[in-house]
């Protein structure tokens, strides 16, 4: 008997963190130390228009003369976003994640982010299946 493939809305971390695409990198570091995050939905307004994360915050960061105060999220996010619905199977948002090598998938309903599933999420999913039992 096939074993029925979950949901990405079981696992999704939901209602995420986000910021404006006109705020300044110091307020994405900010977000993500204080609660212990790695990625950001990038929102223009409510229309989600890229990601950022703390490699990308990193990578600009590192240049020479980058002052996080005043240069903007929109300047260090990424455009592409793999976006899924809440009711995209599990094994084929890992797999899209794995072939486009996404850190995560900001997961959409109705034109509103409402969760994102992370590589965390993906090894929390992991240990749920090699366990037999959430944690």
């Amino acid at each position: 008997m096939p074993k029925t493939i979950p949901a990405i809305e079981r696992y999704m971390t939901k209602s995420p963190y986000s910021i404006g695409t006109h705020d300044p990198l110091s307020k994405a570091h900010s977000l993500m130390h204080e609660h212990g995050i790695r990625h950001l939905p990038v929102l223009h307004g409510a229309e989600l228009v890229g990601v950022v994360s703390d490699r990308d915050l990193h990578l600009v960061e590192s240049l020479t003369e980058v002052d996080p105060s005043k240069v903007t999220v929109e300047e260090a996010m990424t455009t592409i976003v793999y976006a899924v619905a809440p009711s995209t199977p599990l094994d084929e948002v890992v797999g899209t994640m794995a072939t486009k090598k996404c850190g995560s998938a900001v997961v959409m309903e109705a034109g509103k982010v409402v969760g994102i599933f992370t590589t965390i999420d993906l090894c929390k999913a992991f240990a749920e299946h090699l366990h037999g039992h959430k944690h």
